[in-house]
């Protein structure tokens, strides 16, 4: 089938080049020529584990196409998918969904026979209504369908989750669309994969739904650490006793320093917000909201208690910048949070992260990037793990407690064994553990 994208970020992307390699013929359109010019030369705007080579291959393999122009791509197109950025507008808290309406008008206007048209951003309830009004608007005798189709990626696994998904949903009540939808995803049915076709408000829904429910198991599980560190509990013996309950599931309880990501953060507000236009408030979101912004600031209190409480003069290295690893996103990490906490208390930060120094040099002001954790580490008073990436769960200890000034090590991701740390000598605090 012949596929447009219309946006290259992170989900266009990702999306884009597993749909070339499905067989389909993709065209990727963008109106940022700098990124499509990238694109063009084989270059990834993004960090995702196995994106280039997947790209590279299906461009070679003349499946997968990069423009600015998206006048042949949209009029050729069996479906044009709508992958947009949504960011939270400022002030509200609302999606902001005028890249959506951009994108709309401009399909509306090129497209030529049949289309079926897709929302895989993530849109408030009511989006696919708007979409399909302007679109008939600016093309009364347009042949078409808006369908609803969510994207549930992780930053770091996406192209697997893309391959071999939990499920697809798909919102229409359109027939047609329903058999493009189907042809589209069916190198899935080998897998008997699951197809969820439901009404278009139910599918936009569905995705903020489940986005809110695992915000609000992280956030629970790091209440509850909060209580083991009260009463000498253990919050990862904790997590497994409920985790292995098939109602509750292991996923997503493991204790840190709050989510952070391109999702979460933008997705819980949005429903927040929708629900209280909806005069149905969500109680159980707005609580967790609350409590993931009151968490990353009592994260930075803990590194400064374990220096004595005070770091005013103090150097403090921190290994990993990004809201989680293997990623190179910066949006809304716990990092932008607790080292400008640390600098306002006096600190001299030193940072280093395998993937996401280049975003964070323009959100973070005043910090000294290192080359590596051991340079990192250098006459610090302190280290700080805040993201929990491979090469900080073998570190050699007895080489960073010798570098280190004094030997405090803080552990916000639970990488390590309390006993071992002792035994080594440091003075190690973690999440939750006694």
């Amino acid at each position: 089938m012949r596929v447009t994208m219309i946006g290259t970020g992170y989900v266009g992307l990702v999306s884009g080049a597993c749909f070339a390699d499905f067989g389909h013929t993709v065209t990727c359109v963008d109106k940022d020529e700098g990124k499509i010019a990238r694109l063009l030369k084989g270059e990834i705007p993004i960090f995702e584990p196995g994106l280039d080579e997947l790209v590279k291959d299906n461009v070679e393999q003349g499946r997968l196409f990069f423009t600015t122009d998206p006048t042949a791509a949209i009029r050729d197109a069996d479906a044009v998918f709508i992958a947009v950025g949504t960011p939270s507008r400022r002030g509200d808290g609302h999606a902001d969904l005028s890249y959506v309406y951009a994108a709309a008008e401009e399909i509306a206007g090129l497209m030529n026979g049949y289309t079926v048209v897709v929302t895989k951003s993530t849109v408030p309830v009511g989006t696919g209504d708007e979409v399909e009004a302007i679109i008939k608007k600016v093309r009364p005798d347009a042949d078409f369908a808006v369908v609803s189709n969510p994207e549930f990626l992780r930053e770091g696994a996406a192209i697997g989750d893309f391959k071999r998904p939990d499920r697809v949903v798909v919102g229409t009540n359109d027939e047609r669309a329903r058999e493009v939808m189907r042809q589209l995803y069916r190198p899935l049915s080998l897998n008997e994969t699951p197809m969820v076709f439901t009404e278009r408000r139910t599918s936009e829904l569905i995705k903020y739904a489940g986005n809110g429910f695992l915000a609000m198991k992280i956030t629970f599980i790091n209440e509850i650490a909060d209580l083991c560190e009260a009463v000498g509990a253990n919050v990862q013996e904790v997590a497994k006793g409920i985790g292995l309950d098939n109602r509750i599931g292991r996923k997503f309880l493991n204790a840190g320093p709050g989510y952070g990501g391109s999702c979460f953060p933008k997705d819980t507000l949005a429903l927040m917000k929708t629900a209280r236009d909806a005069n149905a408030p969500i109680e159980l979101i707005e609580a967790t909201v609350r409590v993931n912004s009151a968490r990353k600031q009592k994260m930075a209190q803990k590194i400064i208690e374990a220096l004595g409480g005070s770091v005013a003069g103090k150097t403090v290295a921190v290994l990993g910048l990004t809201f989680k690893p293997n990623t190179d996103d910066m949006r809304d990490a716990p990092a932008l949070d607790i080292v400008p906490t640390l600098q306002a208390e006096g600190a001299k930060v030193r940072a280093f992260d395998p993937e996401g120094m280049n975003e964070a040099k323009h959100m973070l002001k005043d910090v000294q990037f290192a080359t590596g954790p051991y340079d990192c580490v250098q006459n610090a008073d302190a280290v700080v793990i805040i993201t929990e990436w491979d090469q900080f769960r073998a570190l050699d200890l007895d080489r960073i407690k010798d570098t280190l000034k004094t030997p405090v090590l803080v552990d916000l991701r639970n990488i390590y064994r309390p006993d071992e740390m002792r035994a080594k000598g440091f003075t190690y605090v973690s999440v939750g553990r006694p």
